[in-house]
């Protein structure tokens, strides 16, 4: 016996065993704490790899002066991730979470195995050469992945295979920010699963479990520090109002920015060193610019949130052409503040790995700086402590882009213990989300998606439809008939069909009509007809026809306008591919409104 067989026959002793002596919930629970263990390692890893190379490459700088090296950093980042991508992971591994909700609602919650370490690897060259992306998408992507593989491994149905992929996103927040109720909520509002008590206690323990070991692997020290410079009254609402509305409109130039850039990118599919030429240059020299916009930010960040004077804040002028004129500090954050979002697209766009999360925490911080700097200069109203406001900013601009106000309040308050300012947090992401809907349905992570009709809702009805797949309600079994065939041929055919419906195609494939059954009953059984019709005779155009990987609620629209029985279905060349039944597509969507019901 082999060394490989051996361990296969180990595994399914071990699977045998545990269905016989443990329950399905108690598994799924150790599952979730593995999940969130793993999901905090990788955390950790990729923040010290990203740190470390940082150091490396920035420790000798010159603080009163621009950098030449700026220039050049970020196009080695970009080039290496890509040769890294190209080569090695062979396979897209951009736009994480979006990749997450495209796995749930079209792959079945599987994720490849290399996602539970490429992302990792990439995103630290990316990030820790100056990419101006975020860790935390490839996080929560590995995080999912690893929650999937080990479901996967364990032989999981796909309704627990969805649950530990949210388990794994969950940890991974939790993780990274030690923050384990924004885990939960991110999960909830950002990854579209709704919390039953059956999935509640898995992806709480997934959450603590990653919070826990991030304690014990990095010690008590956060992302970011903040300290309350004074508290909050109400005669600051409706500066909160107006700071949350001003969130949202950032927040609608970011995603709105970002599209067009990823257009432009997208141009150039095909030609991997042009876009690494645009890319690499675009960043390069913003980077060289703004030294602010350097890897994740969370620097600049610290220092906004810390700052104590002029001299203090003066300080994120340093190592650019900026640097001791203080007097030019507003333009440096508005000008960072619009650029941040454009060297981002240029890092992925590039070939780069990251992801948008702590971009729009970065963006978030410069524009409640700079709305409160502007505020208390112009002696609009009452003084405007600056730091709170920064902090302000970051959940505000954060539930505006990612469509997530739940998850940008407990967030902010739990890494910075900014608990003193939940009221203000409340108002302030909750008027960036009220400005943000009105002009973009969807997050920056599903409005991709939602185009292609494959977005997870909380919306029941559109949920099940979404995770519907056409593959698995198409009758690929049909008889087929050519057009100039007879009536007596066509009832042979009948004979050995099993569907109501023939399709008459030409040599090509191509559909030209189709014979219902029950309409040519009255010549079918004169057997002295069956020489005097043909096909092209008897057929009829079908009510509709229906495209490949069309969504499902289209197909569901079709049915209903029709009242067909059976609709065919074209693939991207309009070959027939097969036929769809009202009844077993409702049969199947009964069955999935069920298992998702079940606690």
């Amino acid at each position: 016996m082999t060394t490989e067989t051996a361990e296969t026959t180990y595994f399914e002793r071990f699977l045998s065993w545990r269905q016989e002596h443990m329950s399905e919930r108690m598994f799924i629970l150790i599952l979730a704490f593995l999940v969130g263990f793993f999901a905090a390692v990788a955390a950790f890893i990729l923040h010290n790899l990203i740190a470390q190379i940082g150091i490396i490459l920035t420790s000798s700088f010159n603080k009163m002066g621009a950098n030449w090296l700026y220039l050049v950093y970020p196009v080695i980042g970009i080039f290496l991730t890509s040769l890294f991508v190209r080569y090695v992971v062979k396979d897209n591994i951009s736009h994480g979470i979006t990749r997450i909700l495209y796995a749930i609602s079209s792959k079945k919650s599987r994720l490849r195995g290399h996602n539970c370490w490429s992302s990792v690897v990439a995103s630290a060259i990316t990030i820790g050469f100056g990419g101006s992306v975020g860790a935390e998408a490839p996080i929560v992507l590995t995080g999912s992945a690893i929650g999937s593989n080990l479901g996967q491994l364990f032989k999981m149905d796909n309704k627990t295979l969805m649950l530990l992929v949210g388990c794994g996103a969950a940890g991974a927040i939790a993780g990274i920010f030690k923050a384990p109720i924004a885990g939960l909520v991110f999960t909830l509002e950002v990854l579209m699963i709704d919390l039953t008590m059956a999935s509640l206690l898995p992806i709480l323990i997934s959450c603590v479990t990653a919070t826990c070991f991030t304690y014990i692997f990095s010690g008590s020290t956060s992302l970011f520090t903040f300290h309350l410079d004074s508290d909050w009254t109400v005669m600051r609402a409706p500066a909160n109002i107006l700071l949350g509305i001003a969130c949202g409109l950032v927040s609608l130039y970011f995603i709105r920015t970002m599209s067009a850039c990823e257009n432009v990118f997208e141009k150039f599919r095909d030609k991997p060193y042009v876009k690494l030429l645009i890319g690499g240059l675009t960043l390069s020299l913003l980077i060289f610019l703004f030294p602010s916009l350097f890897g994740e930010g969370y620097k600049s960040i610290n220092l906004l949130l810390n700052g104590q004077s002029q001299t203090d804040w003066n300080g994120i002028l340093n190592n650019s052409l900026f640097a001791g004129k203080g007097d030019m500090l507003i333009l440096y954050v508005s000008l960072v503040m619009l650029t941040k979002v454009v060297a981002t697209s240029a890092t992925n766009g590039g070939g780069g790995c990251g992801g948008t999360f702590a971009p729009s925490l970065f963006i978030g911080c410069f524009c409640g700086f700079l709305f409160s700097r502007l505020w208390n200069m112009y002696g609009l109203g009452v003084y405007l402590p600056e730091k709170n406001f920064a902090l302000l900013g970051m959940a505000g601009v954060m539930s505006a882009v990612m469509h997530a106000p739940l998850t940008g309040i407990f967030l902010i308050a739990e890494i910075t213990g900014g608990y003193d300012l939940f009221m203000p947090l409340m108002i302030v992401s909750v008027s960036a989300y009220l400005t943000i809907i009105l002009f973009e349905p969807h997050s920056v992570y599903g409005m991709r998606l939602a185009k292609q009709g494959k977005l997870i809702t909380h919306h029941t009805d559109n949920a099940i439809l979404t995770l519907m797949s056409l593959d698995s309600v198409i009758e690929k079994n049909y008889m087929a008939v050519q057009p100039d065939m007879e009536l007596g041929q066509i009832i042979n055919k009948v004979s050995r069909s099993h569907n109501m419906i023939l399709p008459v195609l030409d040599p090509a494939g191509n559909l030209l009509g189709e014979i219902e059954l029950t309409k040519i009953r009255h010549v079918m059984f004169r057997t002295e007809l069956y020489h005097h019709f043909k096909a092209h005779q008897l057929m009829s155009q079908p009510a509709a026809t229906l495209i490949d990987n069309e969504p499902m609620a289209d197909v569901m629209k079709a049915f209903d306008d029709t009242h067909a029985d059976w609709l065919p279905v074209l693939d991207s060349d309009h070959h027939l591919k097969g036929y769809i039944s009202r009844q077993r597509m409702f049969s199947m969507y009964r069955k999935m409104v069920a298992d998702l019901s079940e606690e």
